[in-house]
């Protein structure tokens, strides 16, 4: 019936015993669960692809909560940064997963299973047997219909578990002001962070004072003033006069925050997940998928179209939004900009003819030469070549950085997964740590009593702004000031 139903019987390998767990007092076991379906998601907490899974994965858990099918996440690193428990912990509570999830040490219950991409899923039988295995997204009729028959087939032959286990979860939430703070924009002396798992967009002023909230904190798409309008984990912003573009990451789509009017439009997007490969179109009338950043030129808006491996434009004449750089392949290949190949472009950066964007998969910094419509890498070198390392541009390495800006001959960089902020110079081509340590760990932690000075904790952007360095400090909900003239770091008092 299904294409990913073995020929033979193939028993699932046990979980190692030593291995950790979040999202569970205990550990769990095959025979833990004998009589139960087992749904794995083999993922990695830096992937695209891995996201869009996530809220499929939500709907199937809540539509089978009350039959024995368990949702187990298995969390096998790509970059040195994601092996640490602490860290997936974070993306776990970033993500709002409910389900518990292995930390698959040194990829061994990824190896064990044959799998060879992220994100896949695999299905195991009441009886311990894999049925299923499957790589990419787009899987949730085939799951659907796999844990269907299944369910059908062993309440016939009474095998299932007559109640499904009770897993006890722990479940941390955070109570400060900013909760996974995306992305900041300065103008005027105002800062728009984007409060991204309070679902809102904040605006302050330089000293942290508050000065508007936009959006409820409840997680939806709906459009208005600003104390009513929902947005889902947003990204992603850019001032235009009193406009904001917002890129509304999770709900796929490009938002307008009027700061005139105080309401907030949609104009990109339909709500849902956009094709890997589209034409564009009219703003409202195209899908697009999970836009991470944006920065605006005149009338174009450009987006850092991580869901697509693209940077997309939207033109606010002609109400266009349309495909600007990138093939839609995922890759690190430089040439015209519409041949050249991206990976998940994170931050986006506008300065003078050019437009500067990170592409976290492949821990890389590119341009696109607006006079010239070529696209090149600046520092990078391919998918899996990461690190922390200084010098020649031809011989550095970021990993998995999610932000930048640009001035004059120096872009900064936020380098998410080194806990860094970075300076690359263009006229010696030559890469140095600003903020952090290289070779050591680079973050200190909010609950670590050794800590002098609170370090960078995974950084998803940096802003210059009058000699001062802001920077959205995302797993330590903070916002950082970093004065270059004296080399102090300061957290932004962020009040009411």
């Amino acid at each position: 019936m299904f294409d990913n139903i073995f020929s033979k019987v193939i028993k699932a390998p046990e979980f190692p015993s030593d291995f950790d767990w979040i999202n569970t007092k205990e550990p769990l076991s095959l025979e833990k669960l004998k009589g139960h379906i087992i749904v794995l998601d083999f993922w990695t907490y830096c992937c695209i692809n891995c996201m869009h899974t996530l809220p499929v994965l939500a709907e199937l858990e809540e539509k089978y909560k009350d039959v024995p099918v368990v949702f187990i996440g298995v969390h096998s690193a790509k970059f040195f940064n994601e092996q640490d428990r602490k860290n997936i912990e974070q993306a776990v509570a970033r993500y709002e997963i409910s389900h518990p999830v292995l930390v698959d040490k040194k990829m061994t219950v990824w190896n064990r299973f044959g799998v060879t991409g992220w994100p896949t899923i695999a299905i195991i039988d009441p009886n311990g047997t894999l049925v299923y295995r499957q790589s990419g997204e787009g899987q949730k009729e085939m799951i659907e219909d796999t844990i269907d028959v299944l369910l059908e087939k062993y309440e016939k032959s009474h095998t299932l578990a007559r109640e499904p286990i009770k897993i006890v979860k722990i479940i941390q939430k955070n109570n400060t002001t900013l909760s996974f703070p995306g992305k900041i924009s300065i103008l005027n002396d105002k800062i728009a962070i984007s409060d991204s798992n309070h679902n809102r967009v904040i605006v302050t002023d330089l000293s942290g004072k508050i000065l508007h909230v936009i959006g409820s904190g409840k997680t939806g798409l709906l459009n208005g003033k600003f104390s009513d309008a929902t947005f889902f984990r947003p990204q992603g912003v850019s001032w235009k006069g009193d406009l904001i573009f917002v890129a509304d990451t999770e709900n796929h789509a490009l938002r307008k925050i009027d700061l005139q009017s105080k309401q907030v439009t949609t104009i990109v997007g339909t709500g849902k997940q956009g094709p890997w490969r589209s034409l564009g179109g009219k703003g409202k009338e195209t899908a697009i998928s999970s836009p991470w950043d944006v920065a605006v030129k005149d009338n174009l808006v450009f987006i850092a179209m991580a869901g697509n491996h693209q940077i997309w434009t939207y033109d606010t004449n002609t109400d266009l939004a349309k495909p600007f750089a990138g093939n839609g392949q995922e890759d690190i290949i430089d040439g015209t900009r519409i041949q050249a190949q991206l990976a998940q472009p994170s931050g986006i950066f506008v300065y003078d003819d050019a437009i500067y964007f990170v592409d976290s998969e492949t821990s890389s910094i590119r341009e696109i030469d607006l006079k010239t419509d070529y696209v090149r890498t600046i520092v990078g070198h391919g998918l899996f070549a990461f690190g922390h390392k200084d010098g020649k541009t031809n011989e550095s390495l970021f990993q998995h950085p999610l932000g930048l800006c640009v001035a004059g001959n120096k872009i900064f960089v936020a380098d998410t997964y080194n806990s860094a902020i970075r300076v690359i110079d263009l006229d010696n081509d030559s890469v140095a740590t600003l903020i952090g340590k290289q070779g050591t760990s680079t973050m200190c932690r909010l609950d670590d009593p050794s800590c002098d000075t609170l370090g960078l904790y995974e950084p998803s952007d940096v802003e210059l702004y009058q000699d001062k360095l802001y920077i959205s400090d995302t797993n330590n909900h903070l916002i950082r000031v970093y004065d270059l003239n004296t080399n102090v770091l300061k957290t932004l008092d962020i009040r009411i």
